[in-house]
């Protein structure tokens, strides 16, 4: 199956990358009608290129919240219960609560693509394009064992992937998809440290004596650079943290606040989980140049928030070096930042499953058909869960991005044997 980039809001453009096909109903960002002189704008000056994703389009469901009352051994106790509104009214931006229970918006970009991390795929819809327009023949990346991005890569280039830690003695998950469409090294965990050196000394081993390697930012700000043989070696960020990936997340919530959405005027509290915390800087920065009255709120899940604070500033910063866009009538929002960031309900070390997640997992796709892991997505549904609740009368619209990652969940389950034993025995039961 081959990827159609596309330029929007122009035609439609061939290439040979892979194809990525969301399964929302189709409306293109053309579709958009009466939409605001500084959206327009946006779109001339950002958003009018050839992209990998057919359209910016993603399922929107609506989330129920209720408790009852359940018996254990200690008596009666809350007990949470979830349901999934598949089709829910959002007319006019204007979202009325017709229940008397909290609930929150799902952006369900998990279904954009079988394979593909949902955000992932935002972050690379603007990045592959340039790659190929810039003549790129090899991508040299890492991530994790389990890293989505480093499977992400993997279309229509010759993908290098270096993989923090040990080969696992039965491939799985991502890191099997990673294995069967690239080409992938396992660096020690010591040398992974300083990911910038590490980067570059393998490109150049890709690269060769007749070849070139360059980064985003070298054919951002120097794009005459040609290439007269050999191979052209593009280096990208872990996790795609890069200001090219910001535009795919911008194009996203452009999608999103058309009228027949959540519109221009409706106040939304956005909740999405950060690893690396491009994707949420990108909502983050979206909201402001389309002059939006969204919140963006971002679970951190890998680091502290001084060094979250540090990309978002390097990302925000890049930004506006490398697309000029003129953000002097919102500067005043962006003193303070784009995000807010917040540690998540039960901190942990980065990558450990700890008691009962994966049965909160588990209930959750029982009752609603969705399915979150508990590294990423599950962090997200209970900061969603709460802000539901502080804003059940007449608040915001709360609304959760759903990034993707299942297929890491078997990653987990060869890691934490003991955890997934008691869901079989769960179930069992």
């Amino acid at each position: 199956m081959k990827l159609q980039l596309h330029r929007c809001p122009t035609n439609t453009v061939a290439s040979s990358a892979l194809r990525w096909v969301s399964r929302a109903v189709p409306r293109s960002l053309q579709g958009a009608s009466k939409a605001e002189p500084r959206c327009e704008e946006l779109r001339a000056k950002l958003l009018d290129r050839r992209w990998a994703l057919l359209s910016p389009d993603s399922q929107i469901q609506r989330i129920l919240l209720s408790s009852k009352l359940a018996r254990n051994g200690d008596g009666l106790v809350p007990q949470r219960s979830r349901s999934n509104d598949n089709d829910p009214s959002l007319e006019g931006g204007i979202v009325e609560n017709d229940s008397q229970v909290p609930s929150f918006y799902i952006v369900r970009d998990d279904l954009i693509h079988p394979l593909v991390n949902g955000n992932k795929a935002r972050k690379l819809d603007a990045l592959l394009p340039f790659l190929e327009d810039h003549s790129v023949t090899d991508v040299v990346t890492c991530g994790g064992c389990q890293s989505a991005h480093a499977a992400a890569v993997e279309r229509g280039l010759r993908s290098h992937l270096l993989l923090r830690g040990e080969q696992p003695d039965v491939l799985t998950g991502y890191n099997l998809i990673s294995t069967m469409y690239g080409n992938v090294t396992y660096v020690p965990r010591s040398l992974y440290a300083d990911r910038e050196e590490m980067l570059i000394r393998h490109a150049g081993l890709v690269a060769g004596s007749s070849g070139l390697v360059v980064s985003l930012n070298d054919m951002l700000e120097a794009p005459w650079i040609k290439q007269k043989g050999g191979r052209k070696v593009a280096i990208v960020n872990e996790g795609a943290g890069d200001s090219l990936a910001l535009l795919g997340m911008i194009r996203l919530l452009c999608y999103l606040s058309e009228n027949h959405l959540f519109g221009k005027e409706r106040t939304v509290k956005f909740v999405v989980d950060a690893g690396t915390g491009t994707t949420a800087v990108g909502l983050g920065l979206g909201a402001i140049c389309l002059g939006l009255p969204w919140e963006v709120t971002a679970v951190m899940l890998a680091d502290s928030i001084e060094q979250y604070r540090k990309r978002e500033l390097q990302l925000i910063f890049d930004f506006r070096r490398h697309f000029g866009f003129n953000l002097v009538h919102c500067s005043n929002r962006m003193d303070n930042g784009v995000v807010t960031w917040v540690e998540r309900h039960q901190p942990r070390k980065f990558g450990n499953v700890i008691d009962r997640e994966l049965e909160v997992c588990q209930q959750i796709a029982q009752q609603t058909g969705i399915l979150v892991d508990p590294i990423y997505t599950l962090a997200a549904w209970e900061l969603a869960t709460s802000l539901s609740e502080k804003e059940e009368r007449g608040g915001a619209n709360v609304v959760m991005l759903h990034t993707g990652g299942m297929l890491g969940m078997f990653g987990l389950a060869q890691r934490y044997k003991s955890h997934f034993r008691t869901l079989k025995d769960q179930s069992n039961g």
